[in-house]
């Protein structure tokens, strides 16, 4: 029992320090700096309606 428990912290500790590393990493790297310059965060999405969705595409398929 104890040794399942033990496991499973470990697997807990190594996804933590995995996803910081990697997020750090983006962050840091040129093409990361570029892709969050051109794109922005998720924290800045700003969620778009179904129907203007279909409005832009319109527009795009007219053109």
């Amino acid at each position: 029992m104890e040794f399942i428990l033990l496991w499973i912290l470990g697997l807990i500790i190594l996804y933590v320090v995995i996803y910081t590393a990697v997020r750090d990493a983006i962050e840091k790297s040129e093409v990361g700096k570029i892709i969050i310059k051109r794109f922005g965060t998720k924290d800045e999405l700003v969620p778009l309606s179904d129907l203007e969705i279909e409005k832009e595409l319109e527009n795009e398929e007219r053109k």
